[in-house]
């Protein structure tokens, strides 16, 4: 029986702390004690229409709360609790919430169909609640069905199916809910509420409708009730609509042929008269169909035999009015529109549409859209030189060189005029324009630049004058310099046209990233990002003396960061900001400077007052912080090598404190790559911390509550220390291996059918290899015989993956050079077991014809490892 719970619902929302610490407290008891009846009572205080809206909201919200969580081991163990309760009960629970469906209060029946679906992505899958889509069907179907039960059972249907996989339901089920979502998208017979969680329910349910569309008349009917709500009178439910067609274009775009004509007209009439938000959606749809034939043209593999999939050439087929009608959208700006990046309009969009359709059709759209450029260009209208403007660097990617060589060329001086134009916008295109040209068109290395020694000092002074612009238009100049130092990046011993600019253009990205207005559109990180670009692109030989200067100055702003008034959470945020950027212009020098015998003491001299830097740092207690910190730390270990060791007793407490960071996993996982780093670099020196790093290793990839991306990284870095330490990994051997034993046994049991799954697992059994290959290796010559009592698993897991057609590339490279590393260092004793395991010939000889040179190099070297032990006597 459920307990009444409406008071300490409403307590827990109270004004008063004290008394709403107290309810908290009592409801999260009752939830510990005594989950089933909480959840039984949750779902009686939802479905009660006698109860105030505030406690049935609080319900709502804690019921999902128990049913679902972003983090991926609270969510499993939430589904366990739920498989342990009483069949009854979830019975009782499940009723309650289908029954508040019909609940004449909005909200509650909003929240009921997120908690249904919540359950039905939990249940359905184990094939439990199988009586639910008959259930909700029935609400549709049913004499006298209220319209507000079948708004939120339509609501409920798109919900379940943006919860569940489309191998979860049968062909049946999906056809009996897309005939109750079509059904109600009907104007003649429903209200616009019911019509709007049809359209919205469809869009979920079109991943489920494969099958559907492959057949004509059903495909025809869907396609039909799409295109009429598209001219819904209600804009919310046209947008809707506008939205199933997007995601039409990409899932069925191989048969959209037929309705084409009727797509066109529908799109083209709200782009150019209807609501901006449904326009939007409009210009989406053409967008989707440029990534589609933009994967079609880039699918080539002649290799396996298969075909490319169809290419319909929609967008060469309407492009001259598709071109047009994007143009057109160019000059619908707002007068005050915003520069920051989650900002979009129709002007952003039909721009952003008009580069894919250059992405797309190449060469063709350059007739089409330069008499637009050169008859607004000109303009008194600040609306018409930006919509120019932003027309000519929307196309700069796509076309040939060839083609756009002689247009940027004519273009490129009037562009840097227009840095000076007295528009704001036309100013932030204008930068935003030229970034594309040095993006684009500007790399000497493969013998194209529209960028030569004579007009190159007329560019850097533009840019340097421009960068003093306001906020949104330094941010763009950014872009545009880090464009430019890129272009010159494969410099290598030739001397780079940009040198002799370095001392000035890094001076004024220092003084862009101290302006008080820096923290305006993400200027001051941009400025930083663009510093390590142009000191990463440098030619060293010609840039050390002023990258050696830069260091101590950098220095200096990192160890004023430590002073600044720290009052609120903000000026804590700040602090931090500012301290990763600052650690990450260091990494970068260090790379740099360390690259080079001759420029190594550099860094060499001041290490001792770098690391005093990081380590204060640390003493901040940031996480983005720790994060850019450990990474410089990471490159300065490289740098100092043996020396590095120094450091040690005082950096061990955060690289423990990081490794043991769950919450922030990215800090987890950045720290576990520097411990790589410094194992590398210290060798035999990093054996005093090894029982602590292995304990803490171990300890983490036993545990559930680590994000699982970070436990590859763990793996790689027992190959790591077992390199660096040889024999003395002995003592770490059996519970190393066991763990990869069980992480192998995982990766077997892996949903093949699930993309991102597939991803993980890669990256999991490319790790395990490794850290085989770093202890194989670690043991060479000293302790090989270790290693014999794990040969046949290593074996096993090989001839698995290799029958594995999903793995990729860098895990085949992986598992091969395991292999390779067993028969070099175990030798002899492995003879029977390679007898024994037949598979490898043919695995090898696979690798063999492969087009990756490292995989082939990589397999050739095993191959003749196993070759020399199989003639072994």
């Amino acid at each position: 029986m459920a307990m009444e719970i409406t008071q300490f619902l409403l307590a827990a929302q109270s004004a008063d702390a004290r008394v709403r610490t107290e309810a908290e407290a009592s409801l999260r008891q009752f939830q510990e004690q005594n989950l089933p009846l909480f959840l039984l009572s949750l779902s009686f205080e939802l479905e009660n229409n006698d109860k105030p809206a505030e406690s049935r909201r609080l319900a709502g919200i804690l019921l999902k709360n128990s049913l679902d969580a972003k983090d991926s081991a609270r969510k499993d163990h939430l589904v366990k609790q739920w498989f342990a309760i009483d069949v009854a009960l979830k019975s009782q629970i499940k009723e309650l919430l289908m029954r508040t469906l019909g609940s004449s209060a909005l909200e509650a029946r909003h929240t009921s169909a997120q908690v249904i679906a919540k359950v039905a992505s939990i249940e359905i899958p184990q094939k439990q609640w199988p009586e639910l889509v008959g259930s909700l069907l029935n609400n549709m179907t049913q004499q006298g069905s209220p319209a507000h039960l079948k708004q939120s059972t339509l609501e409920t249907l798109g919900y379940v199916c943006e919860e569940i996989s489309h191998h979860d339901l049968v062909q049946n089920e999906v056809n009996s809910v897309l005939t109750a979502v079509v059904q109600g998208m009907n104007q003649s017979e429903n209200t616009a509420e019911v019509r709007l969680a049809a359209t919205k329910a469809l869009l979920n349910a079109l991943d489920f409708s494969q099958t559907n569309f492959e057949n004509e008349m059903e495909r025809n009917y869907i396609m039909k009730m799409v295109c009429e709500t598209a001219c819904s009178k209600e804009a919310e439910i046209r947008q809707a609509a506008f939205e199933c067609l997007v995601s039409i274009a990409s899932t069925y775009y191989e048969v959209l042929e037929q309705y084409m004509p009727t797509l066109f007209e529908l799109t083209s009439n709200a782009v150019k008269g209807d609501e901006e938000s449904v326009a939007l959606q409009a210009i989406e749809f053409w967008s989707s169909i440029c990534d589609e034939e933009i994967d079609r043209q880039e699918y080539d593999s002649p290799d396996s035999g298969d075909s490319s999939p169809p290419h319909s050439c929609f967008i060469e087929k309407a492009l001259p009015h598709l071109v047009q009608m994007l143009l057109e959208t160019l000059l619908k700006q707002e007068e005050d529109q915003d520069h920051d990046d989650d900002v979009w309009n129709i002007s952003m969009a039909g721009g952003t549409c008009l580069g894919l359709v250059a992405r797309t059709v190449g060469d063709g759209i350059v007739p089409l859209v330069m008499p637009f450029v050169e008859k607004n260009i000109s303009s008194p209208d600040w609306r018409s030189r930006e919509a120019a403007t932003y027309a000519f660097g929307s196309i700069l990617e796509g076309p040939t060189i060839d083609k756009l060589a002689p247009m940027v060329a004519a273009g490129l001086e009037f562009l840097l005029n227009a840095t000076k134009d007295g528009n704001n916008h036309v100013r932030d295109t204008t930068a935003w324009t030229l970034s594309r040209i040095f993006e684009f068109l500007h790399s000497p290395d493969s013998g194209f630049s529209v960028i030569s020694p004579e007009n190159l000092p007329r560019i850097v002074s533009v840019l340097l004058e421009s960068i003093k612009d306001v906020p949104n238009v330094a941010e763009k100049v950014c872009g545009a310099i880090y464009n430019l130092a890129q272009g010159y990046e494969d410099s290598g011993a030739k001397s780079s046209l940009l040198s002799p600019y370095l001392t000035e253009i890094i001076t004024h990205l220092l003084a862009a990233a101290e302006r008080t207005d820096g923290a305006e559109s993400k200027l001051r990180g941009a400025a930083y990002e663009t510093l390590n670009e142009v000191v990463r692109c440098s030619n060293l030989s010609e840039a050390s003396s002023i990258i050696a200067h830069l260091l101590p100055a950098i220095m200096k702003k990192l160890a004023e960061t430590m002073d600044l008034p720290i009052i609120s959470t903000d000026d804590r945020e700040k602090q931090a900001e500012l301290q990763a950027s600052l650690c990450g212009v260091l990494q970068v020098i260090i790379q740099k400077l360390s690259g080079r015998e001759d420029t190594k003491p550099i860094i060499m001299q001041n290490a001792d007052d770098i690391m005093r830097l990081f380590l204060r740092v640390f003493g901040c207690h940031s996480s983005s912080v720790h994060e850019e910190a450990m990474l410089a730390i990471g490159a300065l270990a490289y740098a100092t090598g043996a020396e590095f060791v120094k450091y040690m007793p005082e950096l061990f407490k955060y690289l423990q404190m990081g490794l043991q960071n769950f919450e922030e996993y990215q800090v987890c996982s950045i720290t576990v790559g520097v411990i790589g780093d410094i194992c590398r670099a210290l060798d035999e020196k990093i054996l005093p911390f090894c029982d602590q790093i292995m304990g803490l290793l171990i300890q983490n990839l036993q545990s559930g509550a680590l994000h699982r991306s970070v436990k590859p990284p763990m793996f790689s870095c027992f190959g790591d220390i077992a390199l660096a330490i040889g024999a003395h990994f002995e003592r770490y051997v059996a519970p190393a291996v066991q763990i990869m034993q069980g992480a192998a046994q995982v990766c077997a049991q892996m949903d093949t059918l699930d993309e991102e799954l597939m991803d993980y697992a890669n990256q999991l059994r490319r790790s395990i290899f490794e850290a085989y290959s770093g202890i194989l290796q670690g043991f060479k010559d000293t302790k090989a015989e270790l290693m014999m009592p794990y040969a046949q698993h290593l074996l096993q897991f090989v001839e698995l993956v290799s029958k594995d057609p999903l793995r990729d590339e860098s895990v085949t490279k992986a598992a091969v050079a395991a292999m390779g590393d067993l028969a070099d260092v175990v030798g002899e004793n492995t003879k029977q077991l390679f007898n024994n395991f037949t598979f490898f010939g043919e695995f090898l000889n696979e690798c063999l014809e492969s087009e990756d040179e490292d995989l082939k190099v990589t397999a050739r070297w095993t191959q003749g490892m196993i070759a020399r032990l199989m003639h072994s006597s």
